[in-house]
Formats: structure tokens, C-alpha cells, sequence
């Protein structure tokens, strides 16, 4: 167990000294960080420039029907031509004008809006928006329909999806429940291929190099397979929490920077208000009391997740994954002499994992379903699937079947991939196929 530890010990401070670990754990954060906030901060930014548009209304319609905001002004011209209009543009103050047609009553592209640059969409946005209600409008008069009647008949249906549980009921989500499976599924599959190469060129490069017969002289080969894997997987651990915690504190800096208001406001308040915002005012009319109401559902379904039964498993089938298929990679990497060699063998690896992710596609959708159900069991797929099962609420008999056959497949999986370290270590120059590690196996201790 000693040479265990030190094995262990050696790997991670070797590891968490290179450049390329100190440089990944500073710019992994900041890359996520930066995925984020900039969005947001971009999305947040508004046109203050003043724009006055001229409309020239041959129709008649929409004089005096399209409404200012803090940053467009509208001046209705009378006996103007654009033609005249466009001689002086240069000098006047005007961002654009509008044309209508006499025939947008059954011609829709009877709106022309000309300018001397790009018109932003906002205003193209907020015109069409207005006009197109002050149509519909007309129409509903012409016809005799009371538009508040009309709205009265819109019906939207939001289902309410509520757990019974042993403490009684529960408001769920399946939206929120796919999501967080599908992200954390997704996280293992990435994690798993990231670090379990890592140690695949870590066995290579021991092997191109000759260390690894100085120290297989005073270690059993299970030691040295074991004490790699759990020296690499502490150290993917180590980096993945250091992004967690540095791209908190990073979001956090920029929210304060870039939001200062945003703390003084519960969620649900800021996305109401943005709701609002991102609306111009013929819009916000529009806007229904379901739609705050689905706001508010979606916050009170994420408060009943148990993210720490989440947290929880997904650090096991991190570790559990890494270190079942961490075991399989450094097999690879010891039967090699360079990584183009590896292709070969990674075919029988890499299946089961992207079997995983179809797999997870299905479990989403069906969660309770028997394909979900045996391959959120089966060790090869069970860090993905069970992922996604588990927002959606698994027995907890099933997870604790899944965690004990990964547990004990990995025990069996770094025992045969010592044997196969054992021999191939040592062996250069040879290509090597699946018969020769097979006659590997089959070596007597």
C-alpha cells in the first residue's frame, strides 16, 4: 500500500507542476467564464443613439399610430416626396425614413425604410411590430370583432408536472430534469476521453523513455497500474474543481462589474424585467400573465432537485468512469511504442462510450424505460446513462446496484490491465494485435 501511495504521490506532483496543467487550470475558467458573460453583457448593451425617422404615410393608416420609445422619434411629413426628401437627407438629422404604400392593406412588403447605413434591427423590429398590430386592429374593426374578445379566447395550457413522494408532493420539471442529465452525461463523456488519454500518453511516454523500468524493478505491476490511475484521477479532480471554483469567482467579478444590479433582485424579478426590456412597447401589451406564471414554475422546479444527491453521484461516476476506462487506456498505452499505434485498440473503448451517449439521448426522453434501466447498469455506459436518470428520480436501489458493479468492474479491469501492463511494458519494436494480449492474459502471475 506504501508503494501505492507513493506512485500515487509522484503522479500528482508531477503532473500539477507542468506548464500545460497550470496553463489549462487558469484558461479553462476564464474560456467558460467569458462563454457566459459575454452573451449577457453583449445582450444587455442598448442603442442610446437618438434616431429620428421620418414617415412618409400614403396610406394614411399609421399616422400618429407608431409609438416613440426613449431612443426613436417618429415625424409624420405631409406632402413630401422621397424623392425630396432623400436631396436634403444628407443634411437633416434624420436616421431613415419610412414609406408606406397606399396598398399594405394586401401587400405586405409595402413598407420601404431608407437610409444612408445598415438599419439596426431593433427599429426595424419595433416598426414591423407596431404596424402589424395596428393592422390587425383594423381588420378586427372592419369585421366587427371586439379585439379584447379575441384575446379572451387565446387559451394557454401550462401543465404542472407534481411528484408524490414518502414527504408528500413535490413540483418537478422535466425540462430542468433533462437538462441537468444531459449536462452532466455530457461532462463525463468529455472528462472521461480528456484524462483517460492523458494517461494513455503518460504510459507511452514512460515507455519511449525508460523510466518505467527502474520503477517496475521495486513494484508489482497492479501497484503501478493503480497508483497511475488514482495519481492521474486526483489530478483531473483537482483541475475540474479548480475550474469550478474559478469560474464562479470569475462570473461573480464580472457580475458585479457588468450587473451591479443584479444582486439586489431575486431571480425571478430580473427575468421578468428583462422579459420586459427585450420587448418594445407594442409588444409588451402582448404580453400574458401565463408567461411570468411558466417564469415562476421553472424556479420553484429547480428548488426541488436534490442537487446534492446530483453533486454527489456525479462526483462517483466521474471518478468511477475515469478509473474504469483510465485503466483500459493505460492497457492500450503499454502495448504501444507511439500513440499512432493506438487506433487499433481504441475502437473497443470508444464504442461503449458513444453507445453511452445515444443511449442517453433515449434515456432522456424515456428515462424508466428498459434500455435506460440496463444500460444505466452496465458499467461500460452506466457514468452517462445513469446520469440522466438520475434528475428524473431513480430508486435508490438501482444506483447503489450501478455504483457496486462499477466498483467492481474496475477492481477486475485494472487486474487484467496489470497483466497486460505487466508484459507490454517492457516489450519495443514489436507491433503488437489482439492475439499477442491475449497470450498476455493468459500469463501466469
Amino acid at each position: 500500500m506504501n508503494k501505492i501511495k507513493l506512485i500515487i504521490l509522484r503522479e500528482y506532483l508531477t503532473r500539477i507542476k507542468k506548464k500545460s496543467f497550470i496553463v489549462m487550470t487558469i484558461l479553462g475558467p476564464v474560456l467558460f467564464a467569458a462563454m457566459m458573460v459575454v452573451p449577457a453583457w453583449l445582450a444587455s448593451m442598448e442603442d442610446t443613439d437618438m434616431k429620428n425617422i421620418a414617415v412618409v404615410d400614403s396610406s394614411g393608416i399609421f399616422i400618429n399610430k407608431i409609438p416613440d420609445t426613449d431612443y426613436i422619434k417618429f415625424e409624420y411629413l405631409e406632402n413630401k416626396s422621397i424623392n425630396e426628401i432623400h436631396k436634403d437627407f444628407s443634411k437633416s438629422d434624420y436616421y431613415a425614413v419610412l414609406q408606406i404604400l397606399p396598398s399594405i392593406t394586401y401587400e405586405p412588403s409595402a413598407v420601404h425604410l431608407f437610409s444612408d447605413k445598415q438599419t439596426s434591427f431593433s427599429v426595424k423590429s419595433h416598426i414591423a411590430s407596431a404596424m402589424e398590430k395596428e393592422l390587425k386592429n383594423r381588420k378586427l374593426r372592419a369585421h366587427g370583432i371586439d379585439e379584447e374578445i379575441l384575446n379572451s379566447i387565446k387559451s394557454d395550457v401550462s401543465i404542472r408536472t407534481i411528484q408524490w413522494t414518502e414527504d408528500g408532493i413535490k413540483e418537478s420539471s422535466t425540462e430542468v430534469a433533462m437538462i441537468v442529465g444531459y449536462a452532466s452525461g455530457f461532462l463525463i463523456y468529455f472528462f472521461i476521453f480528456l484524462f483517460g488519454a492523458q494517461v494513455m500518453r503518460g504510459v507511452i511516454e514512460e515507455k519511449t523513455n525508460r523510466i518505467v523500468e527502474i520503477i517496475v524493478s521495486s513494484a508489482k505491476p497492479f501497484q503501478l497500474m493503480m497508483g497511475k490511475i488514482v495519481g492521474i484521477a486526483m489530478v483531473g479532480l483537482t483541475q475540474f474543481l479548480l475550474w469550478i471554483l474559478l469560474t464562479t469567482a470569475i462570473i461573480t467579478g464580472a457580475k458585479a462589474v457588468f450587473f451591479p444590479d443584479l444582486g439586489t433582485k431575486n431571480a425571478q424579478e430580473v427575468v421578468a424585467q428583462d422579459l420586459f426590456q427585450q420587448q418594445n412597447l407594442a409588444q409588451v401589451e402582448q404580453i400574458q400573465p401565463q408567461e411570468l406564471d411558466k417564469v415562476a414554475q421553472i424556479f420553484n422546479s429547480v428548488k426541488s432537485i436534490d442537487f446534492g444527491v446530483i453533486f454527489g453521484s456525479f462526483i462517483f461516476y466521474f471518478l468511477g468512469g475515469y478509473l474504469l476506462y483510465g485503466s483500459l487506456f493505460a492497457a492500450i498505452g503499454s502495448a504501444v511504442d507511439n500513440e499512432t499505434d493506438t487506433q487499433q485498440f481504441m475502437l473497443p473503448i470508444t464504442i461503449p462510450l458513444i453507445l453511452g451517449i445515444f443511449v442517453m439521448m433515449n434515456a432522456i426522453q424515456t428515462p424508466d424505460s428498459p434500455v435506460a434501466f440496463w444500460f444505466s447498469i452496465i458499467p461500460l455506459t452506466s457514468p452517462i446513462v445513469m446520469m440522466v436518470r438520475i434528475p428524473f428520480g431513480v430508486p435508490y436501489w438501482q444506483i447503489a446496484l450501478s455504483m457496486g458493479l462499477l466498483v467492481i468492474t474496475f477492481l477486475g479491469s485494472v487486474w487484467l490491465a496489470g497483466k497486460i501492463y505487466r508484459t507490454g511494458i517492457l516489450m519495443y519494436g514489436k507491433k503488437v494485435n489482439y492475439k499477442e494480449i491475449w497470450k498476455w492474459l493468459r500469463y501466469k502471475s
